[in-house]
C-alpha cells in the first residue's frame, strides 16, 4: 500500500453518544471494515472525521460511504460490518440514493425489537417481489438473505393475518431422501437437514414462540416428501435447497399450490448435490417457467451477499474458476 498521502474531513457530529456508538458500530467494526476494504485511515477528531487515502479516488468514496452510513445511523440504522460493506458497494456502482430508501422501510420487527430491512438492491426486489407475487423463486448464492427474508415475510403475512400458517420445506437429504438407513425416528432423522429453517424461525420468533407455533400446527417443518397429495391453502409455503430436487420433486410441490397461498422457492444453482446424471428440479423450472406471468424470478449475485466480506471473494473466485 503506497503513503496515505491525501487527507479531506467530514463533519462527524452526532446528536447523542448512541448515535455515534451506531455509526461505529460493535467494537468499531464499521471503521474498521471501511478501512479494510477501502485501504484509507479514519481519524475521529473533535467535530471531525479525518480521512486518509493514497488515491483521490478512494478519498472521494470513503466520503461519500461515511455520509451515507451518518444518514443511515439518523434514519435509526444500528450499523455493523455488513452494513458497512453494503453501503460501500452500493456507493462503488451509483446505487448509494436506492441503498437509503431500503433503510427506510423495516420489512418486519423480531419478538426483541430488531428491526429488518433489505440490504441490497436484490434483497428490496425480492422482498416486493413476494409482497406481489403468489409464486417467487430466489436464485444464488449462499448470504444472500434468500430464505431468511422469505421467513421474515412469512411471519409478517401471519401476523397480519393474510394467511394461517407456515410451511417450510426441503428436500431432507441431498440425494432424494433416503432416511432409513439414519438411526432414530422419523423427527431425529429429519431434524439436522431442516436445522438451517428453524434457526431463522428462531431468530424472528425467539426459541419459546416458535416451539409454541410447531405445537399448535401454525408452524410446519417438515421434509419435501411430505408434500406429496396435499393442496396447501391459506398458507405461506417456502421451499429451502430447491437446487436439490428432482425435476418430479419440483412438478410435485409447484403444484401444491392453493387459493390464499404464497410459495417461494430458494436455491444456488452452484450447489447441486444429486447423483451424477440427475437433472435439477430448480433449473428446469428455470428454463420452463421464467417468463411465465405471475411468477418471478430473482437472480442474486455475489453483491448480495451480507455474510463476512470474504463469502463474496470466495463466491467470486469459484465464479470465475467455473466459467
Amino acid at each position: 500500500m503506497h503513503p496515505l498521502i491525501m487527507t479531506d474531513k467530514v463533519p462527524f457530529v452526532m446528536e447523542h453518544a448512541n448515535e455515534a456508538q451506531a455509526l461505529l458500530g460493535p467494537k468499531d467494526e464499521v471503521f474498521q471494515a471501511i478501512e479494510t476494504e477501502l485501504k484509507v485511515a479514519l481519524i475521529p477528531r473533535g467535530e471531525e472525521l479525518i480521512i486518509q487515502a493514497d488515491t483521490l479516488e478512494a478519498l472521494e468514496l470513503t466520503k461519500q460511504v461515511i455520509i451515507t452510513l451518518q444518514t443511515l445511523v439518523k434514519k435509526g440504522a444500528r450499523l455493523n460490518e455488513s452494513d458497512a460493506i453494503s453501503v460501500i458497494q452500493h456507493i462503488q456502482v451509483g446505487k448509494g440514493d436506492e441503498l437509503l430508501e431500503h433503510y427506510e422501510r423495516v420489512v418486519f420487527t423480531t419478538n426483541k425489537g430488531k428491526p429488518i430491512r433489505a440490504k441490497t438492491v436484490g434483497q428490496s426486489r425480492y422482498v416486493r417481489a413476494i409482497e406481489r407475487r403468489d409464486l417467487v423463486f430466489g436464485i444464488g448464492p449462499a448470504g444472500t438473505g434468500k430464505t431468511y427474508l422469505a421467513v421474515v415475510l412469512a411471519a409478517r403475512a401471519l401476523k397480519e393475518g393474510q394467511v394461517k400458517r407456515i410451511i417450510l420445506t426441503r428436500p431432507a437429504v441431498e440425494a432424494g431422501e433416503n432416511l432409513g438407513f439414519l438411526p432414530g425416528d422419523l423427527k431425529e432423522k429429519v431434524d439436522p437437514y431442516l436445522r438451517p429453517l428453524y434457526d431463522a424461525l428462531f431468530d424472528v420468533y425467539g426459541v419459546e414462540q416458535t416451539n409454541r407455533l410447531l405445537e399448535r400446527g401454525t408452524i410446519e417443518v417438515a421434509p419435501l416428501a411430505y408434500m406429496r397429495g396435499r393442496t396447501l391453502e391459506d398458507a405461506f409455503v417456502i421451499l429451502d435447497e430447491a437446487q436439490n430436487t428432482t425435476k418430479e420433486q419440483m412438478k410435485m410441490f409447484l403444484t401444491r399450490l392453493g387459493f390464499g397461498s404464497k410459495m417461494v422457492v430458494t436455491g444456488d444453482l452452484t450447489q447441486v448435490d444429486l447423483p451424477k446424471g440427475k437433472a435439477s428440479g430448480l433449473q428446469e423450472a428455470l428454463r420452463l417457467l421464467e417468463g411465465v406471468d405471475g411468477i418471478h424470478f430473482e437472480h442474486f449475485s455475489a453483491s448480495d451477499v451480507v455474510r463476512h466480506p470474504l463469502v463474496k471473494k470466495i463466491i467470486n473466485a469459484y465464479s470465475t474458476d467455473l466459467t
